[in-house]
């Protein structure tokens, strides 16, 4: 047998052993959680999962729930207690990923939207959120038709000049969306805004604020406040970064007065930048929910991991962590988090593939009230 077709069988056979521990850690997944789901919720997951499927039969990358003290988790949070389960995502735009991202070891069909919008809806679908926080959201009305069904509302604000209204047949503009069970959280009141340079001049991007009631059990009545955003990318604007965090840090100063709060986003920057500081430091009592997995209470070693092309040919890996998942310290308690994955089940294609449908990871925490 030639070196070449060796290779090529054990890629695929690699596939075919990934693609199995998926299917299992899926089916043991859904045993647990069976119950907990209504029957909508149930019948539109099949119906995501059986669309999937006819396309390609890569099962989506499943993951478990885990406590900070690492006992097992449970995959649904009862809101009776005051548990609000929150997901962070960047969901990457379908205008950007099959032009300008050039992701070389993802197969284009993996990228095709008919294919996509499935393994991205049953992403949402499978943890069961109260409040889902999105970026780089251009396909808004596809969501929002199909959370409705689940009784969700969502907002919806565009970057000012996204760099999806440049590429060929886009479906408009991207930006960042909060969608949230109308049937546990009542809005309140929310805003939009964009963010802005210390000059005071505005950036090409924005963030949205959600004041929410909740609606039944334990903490009926009591009031919090969710915000998203999603920062300048590229290393060379960390300095524009860390303006638009003064900016926002500030902002929520004065918007979200005393209230708990939670604060997530695709920030672009590495834990150790200046913007991340900014929030860790803020007089808003943040904590990063991620940090609390680790002893030392370092964040995880990515939240996204992706070969590109390189501009002079050949492969350019980057392996970051840029999205965070921040709240009030003294206003909530940390119950539960969504796993990361390891790198074997990432490979051999990483981040987006067949099996996962973003470039970055969705993080999730189950958050608890504080009396």
């Amino acid at each position: 047998m030639s070196r070449h077709l060796m290779t090529a069988c054990c890629s695929k056979i690699s596939s075919i052993v990934i693609s199995w521990k998926i299917a299992l850690n899926f089916k043991d997944l859904h045993r647990e959680n069976r119950m907990s789901l209504t029957p909508e919720w149930s019948r539109l997951l099949t119906e995501v999962r059986e669309n999937s499927k006819e396309l390609n039969s890569t099962p989506l990358l499943v993951r478990s729930f885990t406590s900070p003290d690492k006992s097992p988790g449970f995959l649904q949070p009862s809101l009776s207690d005051g548990t609000i389960r929150i997901m962070q995502w960047n969901v990457l735009a379908q205008g950007l990923c099959q032009t300008s991202d050039a992701f070389i070891l993802c197969p284009n069909e993996a990228l095709n939207w008919e294919f996509r919008q499935h393994h991205l809806l049953e992403e949402l679908l499978t943890y069961q959120a109260s409040i889902y926080c999105l970026q780089e959201v251009d396909h808004f009305d596809y969501f929002n038709s199909n959370l409705s069904k689940l009784g969700f509302e969502g907002v919806f604000y565009p970057k000012p000049d996204s760099p999806c209204l440049y590429e060929p047949n886009n479906n408009g503009p991207d930006g960042c969306a909060i969608f949230w069970d109308s049937t546990q959280l009542q809005l309140v009141s929310h805003d939009s805004f964009v963010l802005r340079r210390s000059s005071g001049s505005k950036t090409n991007q924005v963030a949205i604020l959600c004041r929410f009631k909740v609606a039944s059990g334990q903490a009926q009545g009591r009031e919090f406040v969710c915000v998203t955003t999603h920062l300048k990318a590229k290393k060379h604007h960390a300095e524009l970064r860390s303006q638009q965090g003064v900016d926002l840090e500030q902002t929520l100063c004065e918007r979200a007065g005393d209230l708990p709060l939670v604060l997530c986003g695709d920030f672009n920057a590495d834990p150790d930048e200046t913007v991340v500081q900014v929030m860790k430091q803020s007089k808003l009592n943040l904590l990063s929910a991620y940090t609390l997995l680790s002893p030392s209470q370092e964040e995880p070693l990515f939240t996204t991991w992706k070969v590109r092309g390189g501009k002079k040919g050949g492969q350019e890996e980057s392996v970051h962590t840029i999205d965070y998942l921040f709240f009030s310290k003294d206003k909530f308690h940390c119950v539960h988090l969504l796993e990361m994955p390891s790198e074997e089940q990432l490979r051999p294609n990483f981040l987006p593939s067949f099996a996962y449908p973003s470039d970055h990871l969705s993080l999730a925490a189950d958050l608890k009230l504080i009396d």
